[in-house]
């Protein structure tokens, strides 16, 4: 069982990089296309991959709020919309697996805390006093996005948004973010690097909005890691091996909003079905397959259902690109 639960954890890290090098492979398909529209041509070197769309994620809370007022999807870029509903559901029936299992920030940040580990010996641990406010900027983060677009923002400028040239060009603007870099905007990149390296989960754990957003819905899923203390010798490797810094070891059901659902801690654990993954209502042990298997099938069936509703592929034409582009470096905010 245990050899399983390990097997499953280097399973996870296959999963992460493998969806990492798709997102990548996303990115530069959309860099084709744009190139293709940019040149003049008549018929783009390769079709636009509506997953870019996923790097819209403000984009997608304001489709949200369009779809919640109106009832309707916005055909400009619907995909953006489709997978950001898939990943908060992943996080209603799985824990914040996706930061966990798919987020390419979060694999990157993984990765730089590792290499981290191999430079320096160690990662570094931010004070407890300092710990709990800068993890509280994340949240801030978030209400400023809630209530600028799902309370502040009325419906008719939601709809004016969304109809707008600047919409339309965001993901032409977020694919600029990455190849034509200020220098301010490297420096920045460049510190996060840094405290990445130095520091464990650095953005995931105190500046991601997204993560903050995903942690307060996991909060209902059913899944948790649940320790039975019976069989529980105390040796407080499930704590040690943690990568939110939770202390797994002294509850019957870890619910913080900070847990990722990265099985690290059942891997760890040397007892038998002494600490799972398992919803509430199960009593009995479960197998280690099924929550990566619900993880993948929530994503991906979201993304299936915007497919096959035809709300994944966007509005705008290569024609309609080529139009915006000369347009891009004077939309701004």
């Amino acid at each position: 069982m245990q050899k399983q639960v390990k097997v499953v954890t280097r399973l996870r890290s296959i999963v992460q990089w493998a969806f990492f090098i798709w997102t990548v492979g996303i990115g530069i398909r959309f860099a084709m296309f744009i190139t293709s529209a940019e040149r003049g041509t008549s018929v783009p070197l390769v079709s636009r991959p509506p997953g870019v769309e996923g790097f819209l994620p403000i984009g997608a809370l304001t489709s949200l709020k369009y779809w919640l007022v109106s009832g309707q999807i916005h055909p400009v870029h619907p995909a953006a919309l489709v997978i950001f509903l898939a990943i908060l559901a992943m996080s209603l029936v799985a824990k914040k697996s996706f930061c966990s299992w798919l987020c390419p920030v979060g694999t990157i940040s993984e990765f730089a805390h590792k290499l981290g580990v191999k430079i320096f010996g160690c990662n570094f641990h931010v004070w407890g006093w300092l710990d709990i406010p800068l993890r509280g900027i994340k949240y801030l983060l978030l209400f400023f996005f809630v209530k600028i677009i799902l309370i502040d923002m009325p419906g008719e400028a939601v709809g004016g948004f969304l109809d707008a040239p600047y919409w339309a060009v965001s993901d032409v603007k977020m694919l600029h973010f990455f190849t034509r870099m200020s220098l301010t905007t490297m420096a920045i990149l460049g510190i996060l690097i840094a405290l990445s390296l130095l520091f464990k989960n650095f953005w995931c754990r105190y500046l991601c909005p997204y993560g903050a957003l995903l942690g307060l819905i996991s909060l209902l899923s059913p899944f948790k890691i649940r320790r039975e203390a019976e069989g529980c010798t105390a040796c407080r490797r499930c704590t040690a091996a943690c990568p939110s810094g939770l202390a797994v070891h002294s509850a019957t059901a870890v619910s913080s909003p900070e847990c990722t659902g990265c099985l690290t801690c059942t891997a760890a654990c040397p007892e038998r079905h002494v600490l799972a993954m398992q919803p509430a209502f199960r009593k009995r042990p479960l197998s280690v397959w099924v929550y990566p298997a619900v993880v993948l099938f929530v994503f991906f069936g979201g993304i299936g259902v915007g497919i096959v509703s035809d709300h994944w592929q966007s509005s705008l034409t290569f024609a309609d690109y080529q139009r915006l582009l000369p347009l891009v470096q004077q939309l701004s905010h």
